[in-house]
C-alpha cells in the first residue's frame, strides 16, 4: 500500500517514515492498519531518537569546527562578511560529523539547529575574544591610539554631518543635539561602547547563521540518510 506526501504529493511507501523526494517525515502504517490509523508508539520512538542529541560527541564536533570558524570570522580575518557564510558551512559540517560519528539514520532540523547554535556560540566567543584582544594590543602595546582616535573622529564627523543633512531636509536644525551626540561618541566611554556593541552585533549574526546552518545540515542529511523502521 502506498500513500502520498502532504508536501510534494509524491508517492511514499507505506512502511517509510520519510518522503523519498523531499524528506518530509511521514506517519508509519502496516498492512493491518488503514491509512487513517497511525502507529504512534513506533513513530514517536523514531522521532524521539532523531530529535535527541548526545552532547558529548556533539560538543567535540562543535569545538572542532568552532575554532577555525572563529578564527576566520574575527575582526582580523580577511574574509569580512563572508565569515557568516563560512560559519553556516561550519555548523552544517559539525552536524554532519556528529551524525556520521553516531551512525544515526537522521536527526531533526531542531536537533541540527541546536548543534549549530552551540557551534556558533563557541565560534562567536572565540572571535569576540580575538577581536577585542587585537584592539587592546593595537592601542596599548603597539601605541596606535592616536591613529585609532583620528580614524574614529573622522567617522564621527561623517555620521554627525549625515545626521545634520537628514534633519535639515526634515526642517529640524537643533545644533545642540548634534553637539551632544558628537561629544558622547568622541568620549572614551562612547568609543568603547560603540566598539563593543559593534563587535557583539557581528557575533550575534554569527550565532544566527550557525543555527541556520545546523538546521540546513540536518535537512540535507534527511534527504540522503533514511531512518530504518
Amino acid at each position: 500500500m502506498e500513500i502520498t506526501c502532504s508536501r510534494c504529493h509524491q508517492t511514499v511507501a507505506a512502511e517509510s517514515c520519510y518522503c523519498p523526494t523531499c524528506g518530509l517525515p511521514q506517519l508509519v502504517y502496516t498492512s493491518e492498519t488503514s491509512p487513517g490509523q497511525a502507529q504512534p508508539d513506533k513513530w514517536n520512538e523514531v522521532v524521539r531518537d532523531a530529535s535527541a542529541v548526545d552532547w558529548r560527541p556533539a560538543l567535540r564536533a562543535a569545538m572542532l569546527l568552532a575554532v577555525p570558524a572563529g578564527l576566520l570570522s574575527c575582526g582580523l580575518s580577511p574574509l569580512g562578511t563572508l565569515g557568516l557564510f563560512w560559519m553556516t558551512a561550519a555548523a552544517a559540517w559539525a552536524v554532519t560529523m556528529y551524525v556520521r560519528g553516531q551512525r544515526a539514520a537522521w536527526i531533526t532540523m531542531g536537533a541540527g539547529a541546536r548543534i549549530g547554535l552551540v557551534t556558533g556560540l563557541l565560534a562567536a566567543s572565540l572571535a569576540f575574544t580575538i577581536t577585542g584582544a587585537a584592539l587592546f594590543l593595537e592601542r596599548f602595546v603597539f601605541h596606535q591610539s592616536s591613529t585609532m582616535d583620528n580614524e574614529w573622529k573622522a567617522f564621527v564627523d561623517s555620521v554627525v554631518h549625515m545626521s545634520q543633512q537628514m534633519m535639515a531636509q526634515m526642517g529640524v536644525a537643533d545644533q545642540g543635539q548634534y553637539l551632544a551626540q558628537k561629544n558622547l561618541m568622541l568620549s572614551p566611554e562612547g568609543h568603547a561602547a560603540y566598539a563593543t556593541l559593534n563587535i557583539a552585533g557581528g557575533e550575534f549574526f554569527l550565532v544566527l547563521f550557525a543555527a541556520a546552518g545546523g538546521a540546513l545540515g540536518a535537512r540535507l542529511l534527511a534527504r540522503t540518510r533514511r531512518p530504518e523502521v
